[in-house]
Parts: C-alpha cells; structure tokens; sequence
C-alpha cells in the first residue's frame, strides 16, 4: 500500500529506508493512523522522517501523492445542487467515533478516487445524512459536514486542519538542511569551528574549579585538582574561493561568504586566497585573479603549519586539460609548469585538514558539465553541497584528527 508515496518521498530528497517503510506498514495494520488522512500524515511523518530539516520535503511529497483527496475542484461544478441546502455539520461524539473507526478499518487512498468516480456515475440527486452516496451531515466518505476518517471532503468546510492542507502550508520551510547559506547561517556554521576547538585542541592548562570541588568532594576532602582545556580558539583557518566564469551564477552566495568570514573574530588566524578553476604556483589576494596581487602556493605552505584547516569553496567545473595538462591554465598570459592536478594532490597533502565545498548540487555532480573534473576533485578532497547540512558535514570532517 502507498508504493507510489514511497518513491514520492525519495524523489523530494527523504532518506527513507525500506526497513522504515515496513515499520510504517506495521504500523498501519496495527490501526495507529487511526483510519484518517491526518493520522496518516503525523504517523508516517514520526516513522519515516529522522530530522525535522526534511519536514518540508515530507510535505511536499505528502501534497502532491495525496492532491485531490481534500475538495477536488473539478468535480465541484458537477454536484454544487447536490450540496444546496445541506443538514447542520453533526458533531459526533468520541464514542461514535470510535465506533465508526473500528467498524470502517483502515482506508485505502489509492482506491478511494475509483469509489467516488463510480458514485458519480449512479448518484443522480441530492443526499443528505446517509452513508454511501455524496451527501452531507451523514457518514459517506464523500460530501461533508458529516464524518468519515478516511473520506474525500467535496465542498463545504474543514471541521478541523486537513492533512492535505497542513501540507501544502509548508510551515517547516525554514527547517530545510539543503537551503543555500547566507551570510547569519554561514557565520553560525563557522563558530562550530570554534566550539569543536574547545574539546579537543590545545593543552590541558587551565583548572576546572567546578570539577576541582566535585573530585575533591568525591576524594574525602583531599585536594585533587582537575585541569581542562582554555576556551580560546586554537583554529587556524585557509579559505580557498573560485571567482569569475562558471561561478557568475553562484556569485551573490560567494559574497555572503566573504562577509561572513571577515565579520568572523573566532580564529586564531584565518587566510583568505581566491583562484579561477583550479590554482596552481599563484594564489590570488582579490577576486580579480591579477597576478600583479597575488603570493606564490609554495609560500604560502611553506610559511603556514599543516595545522591549519583549508576550506574550498567552488564548483570543480573547467576543462579537463585545466587539471591534466603543462601549460592548462586557462588565461592566455599566465603558464603552468606542472598541471592543476598536482597542485591540489600537493595542497591536500600538506593541510590534510580540507574540505571542497560545492554549490552545484550533489545530484547532478554526475552529470553536470564540467562532472569529469569534479570527480577528479572529489579524489582528493572530500567534497560537500554548499548548504547547510553540506557545512556541518564538512565541519565534522574537519575537525577529525588525523
């Protein structure tokens, strides 16, 4: 049942799992969705859906799957008189509810549009208060002011929020993982950075006077001091940025990096370097790639410690002879003795603390253009989507000792 809801939800991006899906299935047999469109809604939601940053995609697969079961619009028109003068909305009590839940059991969407089209085609008038025909105040699952938990509401009110509609809201949008960062949400990423640092960088050389007391409690009253790690920041960070040609489009969310870096004042040091494509003997001081403002990649590693954590942030797309061949840089003037591709074996190995972000998204890295390069990227540094569950994985990456 719902095979169809299942690949929905993989299409919009919900990493659901078939052992899931059973559980769901398990669920629904023991009678937990309560035979309503909206106790399927919360249940499969709390079964399928492991973080709320995919509570929009959820939503989004649940209104296009379920479309149409709340007020089919096409089929207003055709039973409008059926529905003049209808019977005051009943309100039926918690135990005839419940009496009506365990005697209609559990419903079956996909076949439910089937069941109203053949009404359509027997009903010929007005029903008010019965429990087959399209009606109101009754218990048919079509018309409404009645109750049916597994009904198609045509016309009328909603006497309470519908599944279908507490979907199309999409009130957990701001929730989404994959939502481009901007300038706040980059910035609040970075003092991960910092806060990660706290835990496991540094010497331990300064006292916990609170695990002091508590050990020195614990030891009977004998003195035993604790000794933890200084708040300071130890994180010294590179930042590595693509300007100009393929990256035009993603040129706006290029500068709300820029400024959240800046404004960052977490760091022990922090380097900002920008290139074009691939880098090679030069790294650049501005986006302009001039190499009249630019410092030599060998000085910069031999003056900075492998300590230092480097951050990339391009798409990876150019020309395969930019990383394969003598001489591939792609401006005219500028030569390269020794192709892109071993610069960045060279750059990885010396700050083994790396990390590729990329703000083409990861479904189309196979196929994309410029997909070539961008595998050949990814095999030497771990690449991540520019989006906000792409940083925090890069972040954690980052800080794995090595």
């Amino acid at each position: 049942m719902f095979t169809h809801f299942f690949y929905q939800l993989r299409r919009e991006g919900v990493p659901v799992s078939i052992t899931e899906w059973m559980t769901l299935m398990e669920a629904l047999a023991q009678g937990l969705a309560e035979s309503s469109l909206s106790g399927f809604y919360y249940l499969a939601r709390a079964v399928l859906v492991k973080s709320e940053s995919h509570f929009d995609q959820y939503d989004l697969a649940f209104q296009k799957y379920f479309q149409g079961i709340a007020t089919p619009e096409q089929l207003l028109d055709q039973v409008s008189k059926w529905m003049e003068n209808p019977l005051p909305a009943k309100m039926f009590s918690e135990e005839e509810r419940n009496e009506i839940l365990n005697k209609l059991g559990l419903p079956n969407w996909e076949s439910l549009r089937e069941a109203l089209e053949e009404r359509m085609r027997q009903q010929d008038g007005p029903h008010h208060g019965g429990n087959t025909w399209v009606g109101t105040g009754g218990t048919s699952p079509f018309g409404h002011s009645g109750f049916h938990p597994g009904g198609i509401r045509i016309g009328g009110e909603s006497h309470g929020q519908s599944a279908v509609k507490m979907a199309s809201e999409r009130n957990y949008r701001e929730y989404r993982n994959d939502k481009t960062l901007g300038v706040r949400q980059f910035e609040v990423a970075l003092r991960k950075l910092r806060q990660f640092s706290t835990r496991i960088d540094g010497a331990k050389d300064q006292l916990d006077l609170e695990d002091t007391i508590d050990e020195t409690c614990k030891n009977a009253g004998q003195l035993k001091l604790i000794w933890t790690r200084p708040r300071k920041n130890s994180v010294k960070l590179i930042v590595l940025m693509d300007a100009g040609g393929s990256m035009a489009p993603y040129a706006q969310i290029c500068s709300q990096l820029f400024a959240a870096v800046h404004r960052s004042s977490h760091f022990k040091d922090l380097k900002f370097y920008y290139f074009h494509n691939c880098f090679y003997e030069l790294l650049h001081l501005d986006a302009s790639c001039s190499p009249r403002r630019a410092v030599k990649t060998y000085d910069v590693m031999h003056s900075l410690g492998s300590d230092y954590k480097v951050i990339i942030i391009g798409d990876a797309a150019m020309a395969p002879s930019e990383l394969t061949m003598i001489d591939g840089n792609i401006f005219w003037d500028v030569s390269n003795e020794e192709p892109g591709f071993t610069w960045l074996q060279r750059l990885a190995k010396h700050f083994p603390y790396n990390v590729w972000l990329n703000p083409i998204p990861e479904k189309f890295w196979d196929r994309v253009h410029g997909s070539h390069t961008i595998n050949m990227v990814r095999s030497v540094f771990p690449m991540y989507e520019l989006t906000l569950e792409g940083l925090d994985q890069a972040i954690k990456k980052l800080m794995v000792r090595k």
